[in-house]
């Protein structure tokens, strides 16, 4: 296992040697003290472990890396990620998960506002509270909310699935109540275990868009 130190490397240094690592690999870092876009664009099946709270645009664009954050995340975490696993245990800011592709973005605390924001296919599952326009625009994927959400969730919302075990501030436009089905119950438990999160299916309640296609309801078209 490498440890690298950020009191004696750079960010860019940090970045560089990520990136060249070989699959399997395994890397800490410490004395991350809030700093900036650490650990982006890895793009191999390596596991990296930061100690500390990291500032904006932590794990952007990740592919295949497994990257697990001991403390909190500030503004654009894991932003526009493809693949792989981002775990932060604390609370993270604003947009986190903003334009992801895929992969599983876990939040063991709470996430601000606009959570998922135009998420495009990646799984999100928060632990706690979700902050106001959370999903907004968010046209694929699924968002998991084992607390409560905040003012206008999944505004002009396409065919992103939420679930969200506690209230509900309020729902944006296009947004609306669906029915829980037993797929939705299965894939909402596989992404609870994935997750580790440890609460019953059948405590959440699943959100979806409202907008008709052709005449036809999107649950009826493609079953969302």
């Amino acid at each position: 296992m490498a440890t690298i130190d950020l009191n004696q490397s750079s960010i860019r240094e940090l970045n560089q040697k990520l990136q060249v690592g070989s699959s399997g690999d395994n890397f800490t870092v410490n004395n991350t003290v809030g700093k900036h876009a650490l650990s982006v664009g890895l793009t191999k099946d390596i596991n990296v472990e930061i100690n500390g709270h990291v500032g904006y645009y932590c794990a952007g664009m990740n592919q295949e890396a497994s990257i697990k954050i001991n403390g909190n995340a500030g503004p654009g975490l894991a932003e526009n990620m493809m693949s792989g696993q981002v775990r932060v245990t604390g609370n993270a800011s604003q947009y986190a998960g903003a334009t992801a592709h895929g992969g599983l973005l876990v939040i063991e605390g709470d996430a601000s506002s606009r959570c998922g924001i135009s998420m495009k296919g990646v799984n999100i599952v928060v632990g706690g509270n979700i902050g106001h326009m959370s999903a907004f625009m968010a046209q694929s994927g699924t968002l998991v909310v084992c607390g409560d959400a905040g003012d206008a969730m999944g505004d002009s919302i396409y065919e992103t699935k939420i679930y969200v075990r506690g209230k509900v501030k309020s729902l944006g436009t296009d947004c609306e109540e669906k029915e829980m089905k037993k797929e939705h119950k299965e894939e909402l438990a596989n992404l609870l275990e994935m997750a580790q999160m440890n609460y019953s299916v059948d405590e959440f309640r699943r959100y979806g868009s409202a907008r008709k296609l052709y005449n036809f309801d999107i649950d009826q078209v493609d079953d969302y």
